[in-house]
């Protein structure tokens, strides 16, 4: 019995070794299922990294896609906005100068609003600004290209990123420029002329007599003007008047027999470089991409009030130079102000001689410029010595004849792209428009 009950102890003993390992067989199945779960569960994690990274790739590409299509379709436009007025000139007779008035008295003072109010509200010229930065982001980025890659420490997917940044930087500067040179200026020059506009202006032909009887009328109401200015010891003009709300208000009161020259008008603003601006022989300018009037701070004061007028004319649509000429002359001779009408009469006398110098015969000439009064001597042989000085100078960056060569040349261009053949001979058309208010509005 005593046996039995061994064999039975023994027997019990092994069963439960057994439960035993079984039991640490789980346990240790169980462990090895844990660490397998972390393993099985990273991998899922990996699997959802790499699907978020091809959607961020994704999300890129599609981005950049959006941006090539954007630049290609706005660059586009405005290459056939320029060029479709070339091609439809000799076949479809008039169309242009219809969808040119279309345009600029219903589409340009809409698109150009928001441009003008919020530009106006800078007390320096934006444009001038982003003229310099821009020439201090040409010489930046390039150093930055160049020496992201050369360098051996960025990585080739970084010195990517870093090209294409400014690839699509500049891709965008150049589309803004077109795209705004082109609907603000170079579309303008479709639009019909002042005669065709305004019919009381027949853009008829005139002789030399009825030249100079025009000649007469304007030495004789700058003469009287010339009593009613301001002047230093030297007998030279003093501007007293301002350049901003007497500049609106004269030009807004022409709006009544010029309904163009009606709405908002941007702030005139004085370029900081203007010595430069002389150098290259401008008295004004007028920027399409920030819709700015702009002036030559650095010239004689006679020019301030009259090129102020013509710049503000150009932002009302009028592109071509003798229309924003003659307007300048209208809103200065027609101001409450006599500083603005000394400069709108002076500015256009300047222009009636020279036409006289081209066809009067010479007693004549002698004799108109011998009926001119001491101060308007003065202030003509102080405007001429002005500019003679800015060419003698040694005080700019850039040798002023260069500089001025070089604008020349760039401002024939641009006249002759926008259709104006005679390039800046076209200033002095100015006096056929005069000629025509002479003698049928005045």
């Amino acid at each position: 019995m005593a046996d039995e009950k061994k064999d039975e102890k023994k027997e019990e003993k092994k069963e439960e070794k057994k439960e035993e390992k079984k039991e640490e067989k789980k346990e240790e199945e169980k462990k090895e299922e844990k660490k397998d779960a972390p393993a099985d569960g990273g991998g899922k994690d990996k699997d959802k990294g790499k699907d978020k990274g091809k959607d961020k790739k994704k999300k890129e590409g599609d981005k950049l896609q959006k941006q090539r299509t954007s630049i290609a379709l706005l660059m586009i436009t405005s290459v056939f906005v320029l060029a479709f007025p070339k091609l439809t000139n000799e076949y479809i007779p008039g169309f242009n100068s219809k969808m040119g008035k279309l345009y600029m008295q219903h589409i340009f003072p809409l698109i150009t609003l928001p441009f003008s109010w919020l530009c106006s509200k800078s007390p320096v010229s934006v444009g001038e600004i982003l003229i310099i930065a821009m020439l201090v982001m040409i010489l930046l980025s390039l150093i930055i290209v160049i020496a992201v890659s050369a360098s051996k420490k960025v990585v080739a997917d970084k010195k990517k990123k870093v090209r294409r940044f400014f690839g699509y930087f500049w891709a965008w500067a150049i589309t803004y420029v077109l795209v705004t040179e082109t609907f603000n200026c170079y579309a303008l020059y479709n639009a019909p002329a002042f005669t065709e506009v305004f019919t009381e202006y027949p853009g008829e032909t005139y002789t030399a007599a009825e030249l100079e009887e025009l000649a007469e009328y304007l030495i004789y109401e700058t003469n009287i003007l010339s009593y009613s200015v301001n002047r230093d010891s030297e007998g030279k003009f003093i501007l007293t008047a301002d350049l901003d709300d007497t500049a609106r208000a004269s030009m807004k009161a022409l709006a009544k027999e010029y309904p163009q020259l009606k709405g908002f008008y941007t702030t005139p603003k004085e370029i900081k470089n203007s010595f430069f601006m002389s150098q290259t022989g401008l008295t004004g300018i007028y920027f399409p991409f920030t819709m700015e009037a702009n002036y030559n701070g650095d010239m004689v004061e006679l020019n301030l009030p009259e090129t102020v007028c013509h710049e503000l004319a150009h932002t009302k649509g009028f592109i071509r130079e003798d229309e924003a000429n003659f307007i300048a002359f209208l809103a200065c001779y027609t101001s409450d102000d006599p500083d603005y009408r000394y400069s709108g009469c002076i500015q256009a006398l300047k222009y009636v001689l020279g036409k006289c110098d081209e066809n009067c015969d010479p007693d004549t000439v002698n004799w108109l410029y011998g009926s001119l009064y001491e101060g308007v001597l003065i202030d003509l042989d102080a405007n001429a010595e002005y500019w003679q000085s800015v060419q003698e100078s040694d005080e700019g960056v850039f040798d002023s004849e260069k500089v001025a060569e070089v604008s020349d040349k760039a401002m024939e261009a641009s006249l002759q792209f926008g259709g104006v053949e005679d390039g800046k001979k076209s200033y002095g058309r100015m006096v056929d428009l005069m000629l025509d208010w002479y003698y049928n509005v005045r």
